[in-house]
């Protein structure tokens, strides 16, 4: 439970505090100077600052800085993630060094900075984790690669069959069947194959569990022959010297952006055309049971798990949609077009709106964790008082 919620904050507030990290760096590059870049959030506990005459001060707590002459350096009340305040809120004074005075193509890049970070960030952990050993399917690994503990996981489980009516996930690590072990999936189905009819005893690793299931193989109709309808296949811990670790970590950080720019693409189709919300979206609830699985898993799985939320971060700040990060370029387009930008006002209530409009989705979406993942919240919940 404790070491669920430390890696849970820990990695909300990594991805986060780049994610402004990034803003708040371009900015600088560019003159400007936010007024407080701050680790957590308001109210703010401890701060420092250069005041106007030259001198290092700090502050504590609420109390109104008036006599800051660059930005103020904050450590803040809510351990989660950072902030940077640029100012673009407000309305610009003719001839300041103001983010609205800036050229549309400086404040597109400051924007576009925290969206860049997170995908930085992404290919440093997935290379950190090429360099130690990271778990992946190991059809077409680099020639120069090094694996080790293969092992054959379930990526897919049919509806209606037998494996779905015993319990078997997608993700689960099939650790033998009748006490035999396999390291190859064309061994395994073989052995399936043969035992058509007759109950089997799966053992599987879900998490950090061992599981156990019965289950009898039948003859699947799309394939015609013996199983239990799933898909496997063969992974293992991949593992490359230094700078081929960063260049497999670049490539592989593309691959994901591509894939869950796909999958949102899916998503936003399905929602246009009434076929609902597919089960695999997960909110704040989600985040946080999956994490816990993934910290009983160990280290690596947690750096893989971190990369993956980072770039899912990127793609959805540069969503054109009001009070993300894309919906802020969406103005500038705008302005870009007719030549003058749009009134602070109306952008402001579009943005509000917005994140009215985000909130309400974030509420759905955890409604929906809370059904999805009741009895692991429950176990959690008994941990705590118990």
């Amino acid at each position: 439970m404790l070491l669920t919620i430390i890696v849970f904050v820990l990695i909300l507030s990594l991805l986060v505090f780049v994610h402004e990290l990034g803003h708040f760096w371009v900015a600088r590059k560019f003159g400007l100077t936010p007024k407080e870049f701050g680790f957590g959030f308001p109210p703010r506990a401890w701060g420092i600052y250069k005041s106007k005459d030259g001198k290092w001060k700090t502050t504590v707590g609420r109390a109104e800085v008036t006599d800051a002459a660059d930005t103020i350096y904050s450590i803040n009340s809510i351990p989660l993630g950072g902030f940077v305040n640029l100012g673009e809120d407000e309305e610009a004074v003719e001839g300041a060094n103001h983010f609205r005075n800036k050229k549309p193509w400086q404040r597109a890049a400051i924007l576009l900075a925290g969206v860049s970070m997170n995908i930085l960030l992404a290919a440093v952990l997935i290379s950190a984790g090429y360099m130690f050993g990271l778990p992946q399917v190991l059809d077409g690994v680099n020639e120069r690669a090094i694996v080790f503990n293969e092992q054959i996981q379930i990526v897919a489980v049919m509806p209606d069959s037998p494996a779905a009516a015993a319990g078997l996930k997608m993700g689960d690590i099939i650790e033998s069947i009748d006490g035999e072990k396999f390291a190859q999936t064309a061994a395994l189905q073989s052995f399936v194959d043969e035992r058509v009819g007759t109950p089997l005893a799966y053992a599987v690793k879900r998490g950090g569990d061992s599981l156990n299931f019965a289950i009898t193989p039948q003859t699947i109709e799309e394939t015609g022959q013996g199983g239990v309808g799933i898909g496997i296949a063969e992974i293992g811990f991949v593992r490359y010297g230094f700078f081929t670790s960063i260049f497999e970590g670049v490539k592989t950080t593309f691959f994901l952006v591509i894939a869950i720019i796909t999958a949102f693409a899916d998503l936003l189709a399905s929602l246009f055309l009434g076929r609902g919300v597919s089960a695999d979206l997960a909110g704040p609830v989600g985040i946080y049971v999956l994490t816990g699985q993934v910290a009983r898993m160990g280290f690596i799985y947690i750096l893989q798990f971190a990369a993956i939320l980072s770039i899912n971060l990127a793609i959805i700040n540069a969503f054109p949609f009001p009070a993300l990060d894309g919906g802020r370029l969406l103005f500038l387009a705008i302005e870009k077009l007719k030549g003058s930008p749009v009134k602070r006002e109306i952008e402001g209530v579009i943005h509000n709106i917005g994140f009215a409009l985000l909130m309400v989705l974030v509420l759905l979406v955890t409604f929906r964790d809370l059904n999805r993942f009741g009895d692991s919240l429950r176990l959690i919940w008994e941990r705590i008082i118990g």
